[in-house]
């Protein structure tokens, strides 16, 4: 794999080492080498990480002690790729496997359109290769409230916000826009960097010739007596709802916003409580008054 200072992919690891590799094994296969691989590694295990390394030699790691979430994780990765001059940096999610293709498209997309700030692939469901499972979002300003595109007769090329999940995005456009938002940890922040960059004058797109394949959101999931998806998912889900709605204000509807948190609020408590799902209830609770009290907004 050849390394220059085309495009840094950014890839964070939390506790998950295989699931990488086989990111990483597919990457191998991409069309186009003009890349470098940057894999921030989340609460690092350093027997797991060096192997990994002694596999994937060329990756550029950086472990951290603690877990910095997405967005203090992949600062790190966007930080390294600024100061070493990379022209655009792709944030990739670790449980996604790619399209050998996927890479040409994408940058074929920002030659032909010139006030494109960041693009995306259409992301297939790794177990269902036929359904999407994220085609970029869109964005209801009068209750505030974000949606994926699933269905392909709804793909536009522009569209109001780009997933976390795979955005390729332009360096310079980072240096007017800033990082990633901190306070967020995870979940929203891809909307808010989305909703900056627009502000800023670009527009987002989705490139429908460009495929990657996503297993789902394992980081997320924690079986116990209360499901699958961890109370502290529910936590931030809420929170950092809020936390996108205070920050934009000016761009979403005062009313119409709040009627649509005190519905989602009063959805999740009723059925947390029909499930006797303490644990979950208290966390949608805490993001409500966590969301509130943050005075950064």
């Amino acid at each position: 794999m050849i390394q220059n200072n085309k495009i840094a992919i950014i890839i964070v690891n939390w506790k998950q080492y295989e699931l990488t590799k086989s990111c990483l094994s597919t990457l191998k296969s991409s069309k186009s080498n003009d890349f470098q691989i940057i894999l921030i590694d989340n609460e690092s295990n350093q027997k797991e990480l060096n192997d990994l390394k002694n596999q994937f030699d060329q990756v550029k790691t950086f472990p951290n002690k603690k877990n910095l979430g997405f967005t203090g994780a992949n600062n790190i990765g966007i930080n390294y790729a600024i100061n070493n001059h990379f022209e655009y940096v792709m944030l990739l999610n670790n449980d996604t496997e790619i399209d050998e293709n996927f890479i040409i498209p994408l940058l074929e997309t920002f030659q032909e359109y010139n006030k494109l700030g960041a693009v995306q692939p259409v992301i297939m469901d790794f177990y269902q290769n036929k359904k999407v499972w994220n085609a970029g979002g869109s964005l209801n300003k009068l209750f505030g409230y974000t949606s994926v595109i699933k269905k392909p007769k709804y793909m536009n090329r522009k569209i109001d916000w780009i997933t976390g999940c795979c955005i390729l995005i332009k360096t310079e456009v980072i240096k007017k826009v800033g990082l990633l938002d901190e306070s967020f940890f995870a979940y929203y922040e891809d909307v808010d960097w989305s909703i900056r960059i627009k502000k800023a004058g670009y527009d987002l797109a989705v490139v429908k010739s460009s495929l990657i394949y996503h297993h789902g959101s394992k980081a997320s999931k924690n079986e116990s007596s209360e499901g699958t998806l961890s109370p502290f998912v529910h936590y931030l889900n809420i929170r950092n709802h809020i936390f996108l709605l205070r920050k934009n204000k000016d761009i979403f509807n005062f009313i119409g916003s709040i009627l649509y948190q005190f519905f989602k609020i009063f959805s999740y408590s009723l059925y947390f409580i029909i499930r006797f799902r303490t644990n979950k209830l208290n966390m949608v609770y805490k993001g409500l008054i966590d969301g509130l009290r943050n005075n950064n907004f």
